[in-house]
C-alpha cells in the first residue's frame, strides 16, 4: 500500500516563498509520476504541477507557470514543490499524490483521476 506524506506547509506573507516535501513509500518510488494539486477553501481539488518519473518532464498549472517548481530525488523517495512569489490566491490545502501507472510521464495537463494515494495534505496560507 503507498503511503505519501506532505509536509513544509505554513503562513507566509505574499511575495514569499514556500518549499513543500513528500515522501512516499510502498511502491518503487523512481517509476512513477509524482503530482502536486490544492483545495482553495470552497473549491474543488486541482491541478498543479506534476513530474514525470524520471523526472525530465513536468508540467504546471497556469495559475502557477514560472512561480512554482516541482522536482524530485528519487534516492529520497521524495518529491518536492518549491513555491516562489506566493500569492494570497494560493492559500489552500496542498496534497501530493503518486500516478496509478508506472513508467508514465508527463505531457499535458494530467487527469486527477490518474492520481492516487493521497496524503493528508499541508495548509499554505499566504497573507497580504
Amino acid at each position: 500500500q503507498v503511503q505519501t506524506v506532505e509536509s513544509g506547509g505554513g503562513l507566509v506573507q505574499a511575495g514569499g516563498s514556500l518549499r513543500l516535501s513528500c515522501s512516499a513509500s510502498g511502491r518503487p518510488f523512481s517509476s512513477y509520476a509524482m503530482g502536486w494539486f490544492r483545495q482553495r477553501p470552497g473549491k474543488e481539488r486541482e491541478f498543479v504541477a506534476a513530474i514525470g518519473w524520471s523526472g525530465s518532464s513536468t508540467y504546471y498549472a497556469d495559475s502557477v507557470k514560472g512561480r512554482f517548481t516541482i522536482s524530485r530525488v528519487n534516492a529520497k523517495n521524495t518529491v518536492y514543490l518549491q513555491m516562489n512569489s506566493l500569492k494570497p490566491e494560493d492559500t489552500a490545502v496542498y496534497y501530493c499524490a503518486q500516478h496509478r501507472r508506472a513508467w508514465e510521464s508527463i505531457n499535458g495537463s494530467p487527469d486527477i483521476t490518474d492520481f492516487g494515494s493521497w496524503g493528508q495534505g499541508t495548509q499554505v496560507t499566504v497573507s497580504s
